[in-house]
C-alpha cells in the first residue's frame, strides 16, 4: 500500500472556502503532505498555511470563471479540486422564506460549485485523472427545521456529484461527496458562544445541549481535521475505486443504515 502522505506530495490542489474552518484545515492538511495547494475565498487567511491565497468571490459566474482562468494560468491546472466553499441563509420559517434566500444558497451551495467544476475538471478528463470532493452538509438528509434552502442546495450538490461522477468516470476522473456532521470550527465556536452570552450558560453547555439534540452517538462535536482527513484520503489512490459516493463525517448522527 503506498504512503498516503508521500503520493499526496506530488498533487496541485485548490481548496475553496480555504481561509478558514473546514477548508483551513483541508488546506493545512495537503500542505503538510508536501501538496501543491491553492485556496479560494473572498477573505485573506488570517493564518499562514503554506497555502497560495487567490482571492474570488464564487457567488457569480464571472467571479467563478475568473478564479479558473487564475488557476489555470497559476499551475496549469488541478489535480484534486476541494468545493468547499458554502454558507447558509439566515433561519426562516420554510414557508416565508423568500426567493432571494433561496437563490442565495443554490448558488453559494450548488452553483459554485458546478461552475468551477466547468472550468477545471475538463482539464482533468484531459489528462486522464483527477479528484473532485463536493463538501455537502448531513442537512442534505437530516435537514434542520428554517434551514430548508440550505438543506435543499445540498442535496441537490449530492445529486448533481453523482451524474458528473457517471460522466467523467471513463476518464480517470472521480468525484465524491463529503458530507460533515456537528463540527466546531472558528465559526461555529463563535456562533456557540454567542447562543451561551444570551442564554447565560456556558459555551460548553451549549454544546452538550445541541450534541443530546442530535443524539450524537460519539457524545461529541468533531474537529475540522477529521473532515480534512477524510478529503485527503478520498484524494489518494487508497480510494482509486471510489467515486459517485457520499462519505459521511458525523460521529453517527444520520439515523440510517
Amino acid at each position: 500500500m503506498p504512503d498516503a502522505d508521500e503520493e499526496l506530495k506530488s498533487l496541485r490542489v485548490l481548496v475553496t472556502g480555504g481561509s478558514r474552518g473546514l477548508g483551513a484545515a483541508t488546506a493545512r492538511r495537503f500542505v503538510a503532505a508536501g501538496a501543491t495547494v491553492l485556496i479560494a475565498s473572498r477573505g485573506r487567511p488570517t493564518e499562514d498555511s503554506g497555502a497560495t491565497f487567490v482571492p474570488a468571490d464564487l457567488s457569480t459566474p464571472q467571479g467563478v470563471a475568473e478564479l479558473g482562468r487564475r488557476v489555470i494560468d497559476h499551475v496549469g491546472g488541478v489535480d484534486v479540486l476541494v468545493n468547499n466553499a458554502g454558507a447558509a441563509s439566515p433561519p426562516a420559517p420554510t414557508l416565508s422564506r423568500s426567493d432571494e434566500s433561496w437563490q442565495a444558497d443554490l448558488r453559494m451551495n450548488l452553483l459554485s460549485a458546478v461552475r468551477l467544476d466547468r472550468a477545471l475538471v475538463p482539464g482533468m478528463v484531459e489528462r486522464g485523472s483527477g479528484v473532485v470532493v463536493h463538501v455537502s452538509s448531513i442537512a442534505s438528509q437530516l435537514p434542520q427545521r428554517a434551514e430548508a434552502s440550505y438543506a435543499a442546495a445540498k442535496a441537490a450538490l449530492n445529486t448533481y456529484s453523482r451524474e458528473l461522477a457517471t460522466e467523467v468516470g471513463e476518464h480517470g476522473v472521480r468525484v465524491v461527496c463529503v458530507l460533515p456532521g456537528l463540527v466546531v470550527t472558528d465559526g461555529a465556536a463563535a456562533h456557540l458562544r454567542h447562543m451561551a452570552e444570551q442564554q447565560g450558560v456556558s459555551a460548553d453547555e451549549i454544546t452538550r445541549r445541541i450534541v443530546d439534540r442530535l443524539n450524537v452517538p460519539m457524545g461529541r462535536p468533531g474537529d475540522p481535521e477529521d473532515v480534512a482527513e477524510m478529503i485527503a484520503f478520498l484524494a489518494s489512490s487508497r480510494a482509486k475505486w471510489l467515486t459517485g459516493a457520499q462519505f459521511r463525517v458525523d460521529g453517527g448522527i444520520l439515523p440510517t443504515v
